[in-house]
């Protein structure tokens, strides 16, 4: 029987299981979980924190169902995994990959946060940015806005502060910044977001004596080897006419020469 149903879980690939929202839920929110299926199945099963025990089924489902999660709790911040049996062919599937669920709960106190320069830097200029809460925090989340996602992540020193680094920054790093972090204990619990900080990211003063650049410069030289070509060309020029001038005299006064005949 053993062999039978390995060959069984080979046949009937895995699903996957999204989460939506994915980002930011708080406690008391609702949550939908989606187990996406390759084909026909008879049951698809939702399942807990790795928990072999099944928490809710769905019967008789074509290619997605939804399971969904009202008046989300602290309990509720775990991981998800879903599996089905399939009808064509028969057998039931492995487990999906965890998704992680992760809940902000707002009685926690925000992180802190500070920046390590002036809020106007130069550009390629290194920036730190610390955040820290002494009590809770197990990991702590760097986040910019307009981005839906922490930007870094970094597990706090014994005095719970999280050092980040923005190497040689650019104008793409000019922004706002916060933090969050996950509590500590059994759940993925998150903070909310702390206070924030602003950085503005300015090009770096033009050198005194500098004229524009290595394009301006190279037009400058351009410019100026035209006209030093110019300038050999009218000498040479006036040359070659002074020297044409100076023959025509010399043969006017050789005898018999055209100025003989004027004479």
């Amino acid at each position: 029987m053993a062999p039978m149903a390995v060959v069984a879980l080979i046949l009937v690939p895995p699903p996957s299981l999204s989460l939506h929202p994915s980002q930011g839920v708080s406690v008391g929110d609702t949550v939908t979980l989606r187990c996406h299926l390759p084909r026909l199945a008879a049951w698809v099963r939702l399942y807990r924190n790795e928990n072999p025990n099944y928490i809710k089924q769905k019967d008789k489902v074509q290619d997605m169902t939804e399971f969904s999660l009202n008046g989300i709790k602290k309990e509720h911040a775990v991981s998800y995994q879903c599996r089905y049996k399939g009808l064509k062919p028969a057998g039931t599937s492995q487990k999906s990959d965890p998704v992680e669920l992760l809940v902000t709960d707002h009685s926690y106190p925000p992180p802190s946060i500070s920046l390590s320069s002036e809020e106007r830097v130069e550009m390629r200029t290194n920036v730190t940015i610390q955040c820290w809460n002494e009590m809770y925090a197990v990991t702590i989340f760097l986040h910019k806005d307009g981005h839906s996602a922490p930007i870094q992540h970094q597990e706090p020193n014994a005095g719970g502060t999280a050092t980040f680094t923005l190497c040689e920054v650019s104008a793409a790093d000019s922004g706002t910044y916060r933090c969050s972090y996950r509590v500590r204990g059994c759940c993925l619990l998150l903070s909310p977001l702390g206070n924030n900080v602003t950085l503005e990211v300015i090009p770096n003063p033009t050198p005194p004596g500098d004229d524009g650049g290595p394009s301006r410069n190279l037009v400058a030289a351009v410019m100026g080897g035209c006209a030093a070509a110019i300038v050999i060309v009218i000498v040479l020029t006036v040359s070659l006419l002074l020297i044409d001038q100076r023959r025509r005299m010399q043969r006017d006064e050789r005898p018999g020469g055209e100025g003989a005949n004027w004479l």
